[in-house]
């Protein structure tokens, strides 16, 4: 599992007085970019490819509380990607200075071509990078169809 450790800001808390939940996503966010780097997923080399990860959701699990000066740490692992590395899914555990297991969050993205706008599979060269990847136990290779398994589709307005 990779991780990465934070201290709660006073900017991370809300008005109860623990951790927001929007600092959680910014905490995942830093975690996976951090984490993407080290694989070999520089901003430079996704530049390169004119590529980027976009969030399709984040799926949280609330367990326990955590507050204002308490350090956190982030776990990261893969739970899938796709054949072409066009879709991906990570497994986001938090835990307290004790150990405590605090959230949980899946999360399902792909890449995008920054001018395009639309959907792209990997190069060879970053397809490769996926091989290392920390996988979770319950790893898969997803399909098009694993991105659409809560059946949640665009819905226009109706004016």
């Amino acid at each position: 599992m990779y991780t990465k450790q934070f201290e709660i800001r006073w900017s991370d808390i809300d008005a109860n007085r623990h951790l927001a939940n929007s600092a959680y996503t910014n905490f995942m966010s830093h975690t996976r970019m951090a984490f993407l780097m080290e694989q070999g997923f520089s901003a430079n080399e996704l530049a390169k490819f004119n590529i980027g990860p976009v969030v399709f959701y984040e799926h949280m699990y609330y367990f326990k509380e955590a507050f204002l000066g308490q350090p956190i740490t982030v776990g990261l692992e893969v739970s899938g990607y796709s054949e072409d590395g066009k879709f991906f899914k990570f497994e986001h555990q938090f835990y307290n200075d004790k150990g405590d297991n605090i959230a949980h969050c899946e999360m399902l993205g792909g890449w995008i071509d920054l001018k395009q706008r639309k959907l792209i599979g990997l190069p060879e060269k970053l397809l490769a990078l996926l091989e290392v990847f920390p996988k979770s136990e319950n790893f898969k290779i997803l399909t098009k169809e694993d991105t659409r398994v809560n059946n949640k589709v665009p819905k226009p307005l109706k004016v």
